[in-house]
């Protein structure tokens, strides 16, 4: 070995030295960067075979190289957030985003959750890319194929009414009032309740049911709402859209009903089908007759009204699970499926390419993407309102980072060493 070599054993540990220190301040750099995962440079020895003489092989050190800058994949710390769009993946795997970063549009994949709604009401990354998963149709059935989550803009249709149940006590042995009159409903019945129903439009039409005894036992109903929103009806005058009859045992239990209906919304469809549940008559064998409508001798009042109409509903939230699936909450009070969030993992996830905007893309010794729903196929789940923090370790780092630099001061000591005893040569030969 000559003293040439020396320095250029010297010259490759300060190399080496060099790309520790600078995966190290990459690392420190990005301690606060949103699901960044951490590097670190593996070195190995140089060596050089040669033949001398008669002697055989002999091995020659030439130094130090860098094999390889290992990726990192250790989970992060999760930080909540509160904000729903925010996600993280707790075990293996990346989000899936879709567009153009650099000039390039193709495949991304990130671990960085940071995700928002664009204007038109996709998710997407800071970035603009958009997020990939699995949509769900108006009914909030999910799809096969994997393309752009539309989670910003739904509505949820209305929903015509066409059960209405009604639950009271209808005060037994109650004085019956003046002939039923609908101009004056007040005061020629016993007892009245009222609800909103929907018509096919989502247009609400407050009804008042109407009670009124006609003997012992024996009532008739009459439902009305305002003239105004019936196509045969006047503004201000109530119409009869329902009527019919209750009839109570001895006992206060309900034994019959009867009903017919008539309900033609302005603009909407005509003739909508409404049925009233006033209990379970014991006309009907198995019916106890308590389940809804009774008539005792205490005071009449309503006890349970429910229909199963509702009016059109504008996104209010999103809720997120653990199996990615975004769920939206309306202003209608309902709520559905909007659709699915995916999750990539890879044979080699190590292996992907840095592409900048912490995002990753596909290399030929990552293997290619397993798409799939998180929590399946070692795939992991999804925190939602949270994010991951970067695994970087602050002091492991600063360690590195003194280990480092004394390598550095040594290398350096070597080429200066090897320096002087070449200077001792040439005044030798002066």
């Amino acid at each position: 070995m000559s003293l040439l070599s020396s320095m250029n054993i010297g010259a490759t540990g300060l190399q080496s030295a060099a790309a520790e220190l600078s995966v190290v301040g990459d690392n420190i750099s990005n301690a606060n960067t949103v699901g960044y995962k951490a590097q670190r440079v593996n070195f190995q020895d140089a060596i050089a075979d040669t033949l001398i003489g008669g002697a055989g092989p002999s091995q020659f050190p030439l130094g130090v190289q860098v094999q390889s800058i290992q990726r990192l994949l250790s989970q992060g710390s999760l930080t909540q957030t509160g904000i729903s769009t925010d996600m993280a993946i707790q075990g293996s795997g990346f989000f899936v985003l879709d567009g153009q970063h650099n000039g390039v549009n193709q495949q991304y994949y990130t671990r960085a959750g940071q995700f928002t709604i664009d204007s038109g009401g996709r998710l997407v990354n800071p970035e603009g890319l958009r997020v990939q998963g699995y949509p769900a149709d108006i009914v909030g059935n999910l799809s096969y194929v994997v393309g752009d989550l539309n989670v910003g803009k739904p509505t949820s249709a209305p929903n015509a009414t066409t059960s209405i149940e009604i639950k009271a006590n209808l005060k037994y042995n109650s004085t019956t009032p003046a002939a039923w009159d609908s101009t004056d409903p007040s005061t020629t019945s016993n007892f009245s309740t009222g609800l909103n129903i929907y018509d096919s439009v989502g247009v609400a039409h407050a009804v008042n049911v109407y009670f009124r005894q006609t003997s012992s036992g024996a009532w008739t109903w009459h439902a009305l709402t305002d003239g105004a929103g019936i196509t045969a009806g006047t503004s201000g005058v109530n119409f009869e859209i329902a009527s019919g009859t209750l009839a109570f045992s001895t006992s206060g239990k309900l034994t019959t009903v009867t009903q017919a209906a008539d309900f033609d919304p302005i603009n909407a469809v005509q003739n909508q089908a409404l049925t009233f549940t006033f209990g379970d008559p014991t006309a009907i064998a198995g019916n106890t007759g308590l389940a809804g409508c009774t008539s005792f001798a205490t005071q009449s009042a309503a006890s349970f009204l429910d229909q199963d109409g509702f009016a059109p509903g504008d996104l209010s939230s999103l809720a997120v699970n653990q199996a990615g699936v975004v769920r939206g909450s309306f202003t209608n009070g309902q709520s559905r499926v909007l659709g699915q969030i995916a999750v990539a993992n890879f044979e080699a996830p190590e292996k992907l390419q840095m592409m900048g905007g912490n995002l990753y893309g596909q290399a030929p010794n990552s293997g290619i993407p397993i798409i799939g729903q998180p929590g399946q196929g070692n795939r992991g789940g999804i925190a939602a309102g949270a994010l991951e923090q970067s695994n970087v370790d602050i002091s492991a780092e600063f360690i590195r980072m003194i280990a480092a630099q004394r390598a550095f001061e040594a290398s350096s000591k070597i080429i200066t060493t090897s320096d002087g005893l070449l200077a001792e040569l040439m005044q030798m030969k002066r």
